[in-house]
Parts: structure tokens; C-alpha cells; sequence
């Protein structure tokens, strides 16, 4: 059977449309019976310019959203747990391409700001629930090939470092429990019942090259994902809704191709940097050869000036000495004249 891809946005809100399809889906995955459930009063989708990301610039004629689009789907639900009934917020998000960890934060900053909303008989009421939350990402996480991550939580005596089997509904409020899904690596086995499910969304098998149409081949006798099979077959076969998805992929198409041209150009950009830093660090570098090379030459004209002064020094001394050698031998002269005068005027001469 060929049915619609659920890993696009537009699909996967149909099935969610459908209460026993989205009840059966978050039972299935947190494996906890959901006594009841109903959809909050919202849906909300996330999208950011780019330029509110990046400086680059983007086309003109497209502009282009971060279409990571993660998708958020509020369900309130009273679950059965180990410690007896209990209502939740169930919050989907889903996530279809590869984002880094502060875009995704940066989303998450913005549902924390958001408060949760109720209708009660009618009339939508603000109130703290305990929240679950299950990811779906069309992207694989490298540390883990888990197909479903259950992240918990524990209560901790750090003091007596002891685990305290307790439930506060204040603590309950401000953490929550979380499933992580990685729709690239379902595999298509089918030995649980959660394996059945997620199976709907195994990416392989399309019928097009846009991957909006996939081939439905597992055997199945449940009668939940009979439903799920069946709801996609029929958004499959409605031109409407094919043509709905046409455009999901076709803006997803254009936001890579702006995605992967922008990129392109920084990659090329960062290239010219980092090739014009290593010039400018060469030239620093023969800059601080001839600087070392200059101070050498001067070092070795100081050296020579010194051996010259040196030398002159000496010459000097020399000079000096001579002097005093040539006024010794004319006193000697002087005195020689003298005794010759007197030894006349003595007679002995």
C-alpha cells in the first residue's frame, strides 16, 4: 500500500487531528496507559528569519524561514502511572531537518515563556501541569543509534545521598520527562508493539524522489495502526493534500538551496580569510627575520665601534706613552746641557 509521508508537517498534523490516532501514539511511546485526552487550544510553529541568525543576506525574491519548523501539538491527558492517575501536558515536537543546539535552545527559550492553556467547559483556563514532552527528529543524533530515548527524572537526597520515592506536584511542574525519537533509524523490525507503530514512519521505500509518497509493506493486526495506515493512504490519494505537501517540499527545497548557497559562499569567504591571515602571518614572519637580522648587523656595528674605541683607546695610551718618553729624554737632554756648561766654566771641558 503507498500512503503519505508523515515525516512531513502537513501529514503528520493530519494523523494528529485524529484523537485515537494521537492517543494510541503517545500511549504507545511513553507505554503508559492514557485514560483520556484532549487537544489544548494550540498548535504552534516555529519559524525564524535567517537574518536573525545570520548577516549574510538572502534572496530577495524568496524570504527565506529557518524551516527546521519545529512544530509544537499541546495534549492534556490523564495517564495511568505506577502512582495512580495523573493529568499532563503531552507536548510534540517535531523537528524535520539537522539543527545546531542553540537554535533548538533558542526555541526552547521561547515555549518557556508561553503558559499552558485549558479548556474547561468551554472557557480556556491557564493552569501548571506536569509536562511530558516527545521529540521527533528527522535527523539522526550522532552519540546514539537508540531509535527511542526515554530521558527521566529522579529525586535525589543529596545529603544522604539517597533517591527519595516521592512526587512533588511544584518539582513535578518545573521538570518534566522527556522521549526522543529518531525517525532516520527506524529499521522496520516488528517486535514490540512500539516497533509496529513507529514502522509507519520508516523513511525508505518512497514511490518519488521527493520522498513524499513511501510504500506501506509490514503486516500488521492492529487495528490503531490500521487507522494511522489508512488516514495517510487517503491524504495520499487527495490531490489537495499532495499538492499541500508539493509545497512543504518545495519550500524546504528552496530554503536548502539558499541554505547550501549561503554556506557556500561563508565556506568560500572563510577560505579568503584564512588564506589572507596566512600571508599576514608569513609577512610577520619575514617582518621578525629582517627586524632579527637588522638587530644582529646592529649588534655586530656595536661590536666593531667598541673594538675601535678600544683600539683608539690604545692608540691614545700609546701616544701618550711616547709623549712622556719624549719630555723624560728632553729633561735628560736639559740636565746633560747643564753639567756640560758648568764643566766649562769649570775648566774641565
Amino acid at each position: 500500500m503507498y500512503i503519505a509521508n508523515p515525516i512531513y508537517d502537513s501529514v503528520f498534523k493530519h494523523l494528529m487531528q485524529n484523537d485515537r490516532v494521537a492517543r494510541f501514539f503517545i500511549e504507545t511511546i511513553i507505554d503508559m496507559p492514557v485514560e483520556s485526552i484532549t487537544v489544548a487550544p494550540q498548535e504552534y510553529t516555529w519559524f525564524k528569519p535567517l537574518s536573525e541568525f545570520e548577516s549574510e543576506s538572502v534572496s530577495n525574491e524568496f524570504k527565506v524561514y529557518e524551516l527546521l519548523s519545529i512544530l509544537r501539538y499541546d495534549f492534556v491527558a490523564t495517564i495511568l502511572t505506577p502512582d495512580g492517575h495523573k493529568k499532563v501536558m503531552i507536548e510534540i515536537q517535531k523537528a524535520k531537518n539537522d539543527v545546531d543546539l542553540m537554535r533548538f535552545r533558542n526555541y526552547l527559550g521561547e515555549q518557556y515563556k508561553r503558559k499552558d492553556k485549558l479548556v474547561i467547559d468551554g472557557n480556556v483556563v491557564e493552569e501548571p501541569l506536569p509536562i511530558i514532552t516527545i521529540y521527533l527528529l528527522g535527523f539522526k543524533i550522532p552519540e546514539t543509534d537508540a531509535i527511542v530515548i526515554h530521558v527521566s527524572r529522579t529525586y535525589k537526597d543529596v545529603i544522604a545521598q539517597k533517591e527519595l520515592h516521592v512526587k512533588s506536584e511544584f518539582i513535578e511542574c518545573l521538570t518534566h520527562d522527556s522521549y526522543v525519537v529518531q525517525i532516520p533509524r527506524i529499521e522496520g523490525k516488528t517486535r514490540t508493539r512500539l516497533e509496529n507503530m513507529l514502522n509507519v514512519f520508516e523513511q525508505n521505500d518512497f514511490y518519488d524522489d521527493k520522498g513524499i509518497i513511501k510504500r506501506y509493506q509490514h503486516e500488521t493486526d492492529d487495528d490503531n495502526i490500521r487507522l494511522m495506515i489508512e488516514i495517510l493512504y487517503h491524504i495520499g490519494a487527495n490531490p489537495e493534500k499532495r499538492e499541500e505537501i508539493e509545497i512543504e517540499w518545495r519550500s524546504y527545497e528552496v530554503w536548502l538551496h539558499e541554505i547550501v548557497s549561503r554556506n557556500l559562499i561563508i565556506s568560500e569567504q572563510k577560505k579568503a580569510i584564512e588564506e589572507i591571515e596566512k600571508m599576514i602571518e608569513q609577512n610577520k614572519q619575514s617582518l621578525d627575520e629582517k627586524d632579527k637580522t637588522i638587530e644582529q648587523n646592529k649588534q655586530s656595528l656595536d661590536e666593531k665601534d667598541k673594538t675601535i674605541e678600544e683600539q683608539n683607546i690604545t692608540l691614545d695610551e700609546k701616544d701618550k706613552t711616547i709623549e712622556q718618553n719624549k719630555q723624560s729624554l728632553d729633561e735628560k737632554d736639559k740636565t746633560i746641557e747643564a753639567l756640560q756648561r758648568k764643566l766649562k766654566q769649570a775648566g774641565l771641558l
